[in-house]
């Protein structure tokens, strides 16, 4: 008889936005009105353009596979607008969709990491990303950051973590998941100089580009072709269901990540490639909603720290407020779950971001509509009166 119990990789921590978001759709399911901060989702559609090119693909009849890297068209429409956004004139063969940047990050890791590599990245930062080293027997190396250097990391910061045990890697998100920082163009270049002297791989985490408030977010391929970049349709095109990414990949990686792709999971759906050509031609649209964004973090940023949530990141980016709950409580975990099944608002408490500081902290997404984070701030005020 075999071990009933499961491998050792599958031993990972869980993605607790999830979990948190679990607890109030069965809530939901009881009867409960729930304000969803807690998950990166924007509160709109795909906008107009993306679902009137689904409805067309549909009515063509075949959905069938494509090639592993993508359709050619949606390959070269990315690449159109590195040329657009950035001024970049990008290979369209460099570029490889994926299955959401989940499937890029796996993808990257898998491609140029070998076993017992050391990979350097912020905390507080996403989850998945030390989740997805571990399951793949890579080491997740994080740095703690905090206001002194804006929440980003620093060359210095990068040394010194080198000095103690060498890195294979890092990885740098701007803006960051889940404090809205951004790494301003100079600090990304000084890391992209420091990585190339100590022979350290530069990813480039840019799923949140488009979603910034106070300054532009700069590619890293302004900075190197070495670099790898993931981006993906979820955030700013509000394509999260679509489950539809993208990487830009130095030439002599395009063939390695081609073949991994191809075992992992065949293709992307391609429903999703021939609405995801359409997201470049909706800008109007999505600014509207960006500007609603605005709006949101407008509002949190005053009213939250009145309500005792303090020490908040400056949030340029992104849609994320990380603030401290150490006013209420010393595990925000508790203060989470309090806070849904009492206060009927879900937020996810810095333990997923942060193991070694994350009792003290929250995250609260403003990506829902305006009236959602009206209501879910009322909330608050009348649960912690």
């Amino acid at each position: 008889m075999f071990p009933r119990k499961p491998s050792l990789r599958s031993a990972v921590e869980p993605f607790i936005a999830m979990d948190v978001l679990s607890a109030a759709a069965k809530l939901e399911s009881e009867g409960r009105n729930i304000v969803h901060m807690e998950v990166g989702q924007p509160g709109a559609p795909a906008p107009a353009g993306v679902l009137e090119a689904a409805r067309l693909a549909l009515q063509d009849g075949r959905l069938g596979y494509t090639e592993a890297l993508g359709v050619r068209a949606l390959r070269q429409r990315i690449a159109r607008h590195y040329g657009d956004a950035y001024g970049i004139d990008l290979d369209p063969e460099r570029v490889a969709v994926t299955t959401g940047s989940s499937a890029g990050f796996m993808l990257a890791f898998l491609g140029v990491f070998d076993a017992g590599a050391r990979i350097a990245m912020a905390a507080p930062g996403y989850p998945a990303y030390r989740n997805i080293l571990s399951v793949l027997g890579l080491e997740a190396v994080e740095i703690p950051v905090g206001p002194d250097t804006h929440w980003v990391l620093t060359p210095d910061h990068l040394r010194r973590a080198h000095r103690e045990t060498p890195l294979s890697g890092l990885l740098i998100a701007s803006p960051a998941n889940p404090t809205g920082t951004m790494t301003s163009p100079e600090e990304l270049e000084a890391l992209i100089v420091t990585c190339n002297e100590l022979g350290i791989r530069f990813i480039s985490d840019e799923i949140y580009h488009g979603l910034d408030f106070a300054g532009r977010a700069e590619t890293a391929l302004k900075f190197s072709d070495e670099a790898i970049v993931i981006n993906s349709f979820s955030k700013y095109y509000c394509m999260t269901g679509w489950r539809i990414g993208w990487m830009v990949l130095p030439e002599y990686l395009v063939r390695p990540m081609e073949c991994l792709a191809q075992s992992l999971y065949i293709s992307v759906p391609d429903l999703s490639q021939r609405a995801a050509i359409a997201a470049f031609d909706c800008t109007p649209e999505l600014e509207a909603i960006k500007a609603g964004y605005a709006r949101n973090r407008a509002l949190l940023l005053e009213r939250m720290p009145k309500l005792g949530f303090e020490a908040i990141p400056p949030a340029d980016g992104a849609f994320y407020v990380y603030a401290s709950v150490a006013r209420f409580t010393n595990d925000s975990t508790s203060f989470a779950r309090r806070m849904l099944e009492e206060g009927g608002v879900a937020a996810t408490p810095g333990a997923d971001f942060d193991p070694a500081r994350g009792h003290l902290t929250m995250r609260f997404s403003f990506a829902g509509a305006e009236e959602a984070m009206q209501e879910g701030l009322s909330r608050l005020e009348r649960w912690l009166a």
